[in-house]
């Protein structure tokens, strides 16, 4: 049987991508960048006016700039795509969600964690925003971290614990250390990508009528 096809929008160096591969999926990444540490077909191209059609899921992880900390540290302006994204998710009949930080203002459908995930010391909490109706995903366990935790974080606002130990918390060991800054960790959406309805409901749900995707069609 054919892997259900996931397109990742705002891939950057596929941590995302890379738990929902470990959960089954044939997947491909959208990213306005270049990302060459990318580990699975990637396609170089604006998410926000990527073709949709074809695919059985849909991810997007928009910038969290505009909703964390830093922003006020840095004092700069960073626009908003979770907004517009969204409207363009809710115009397709293909289930998806949607990641950011706390504080981005989305609902908070499932909130994920390091700790949830055998690993206490990784302070990293996650929102996600499913379709609509969303599915009924509870958390695998309650957030309960060690009192030594380490944050992943851009340039500012926290100690630093050195690429090998982000590495090992996040469970990347591929990306550099301003990629892993951007990332969440695989077993968040190898989680939910297990969780998620099997093919056939994904095609069921999405309507799909044998359409190849978008970035086979254009040849």
């Amino acid at each position: 049987m054919a892997k259900p096809i996931l397109v990742d929008l705002f891939c950057k160096a596929g941590g995302a991508s890379m738990g929902y591969h470990r959960a089954g999926f044939r997947v491909v990444g959208v990213d306005i960048e270049p990302q060459p540490r990318y580990p699975f077909e990637f396609i170089l191209a604006d998410a926000m006016t990527f073709p949709l059609g074809g695919f059985d899921f849909i991810h997007a992880s928009p910038p969290c700039q505009a909703f964390t900390v830093a922003r006020v540290i840095h004092g700069r302006e960073h626009p908003d795509l979770l907004s517009p994204i969204r409207e363009r998710l809710r115009q397709q009949p293909t289930p998806w969600v949607i990641e950011n930080v706390p504080g981005a203002p989305m609902r908070s459908d499932l909130i994920l964690c390091g700790s949830m995930f055998g690993e206490p010391r990784l302070r990293r909490h996650r929102l996600f925003e499913f379709w609509e109706p969303p599915p009924n995903l509870q958390p695998p366990c309650p957030c309960n971290h060690g009192k030594q935790t380490i944050s992943v974080f851009g340039h500012g606002g926290h100690i630093y614990h050195g690429v090998a130990e982000w590495r090992e918390v996040m469970g990347i060991d591929w990306m550099t250390r301003d990629e892993l800054a951007q990332a969440i960790p695989p077993a968040y959406t190898e989680w939910i990508g297990r969780r998620l309805p099997d093919e056939a409901d994904l095609l069921r749900v999405a309507g799909r009528s044998g359409q190849e995707p978008a970035q086979q069609r254009r040849g």
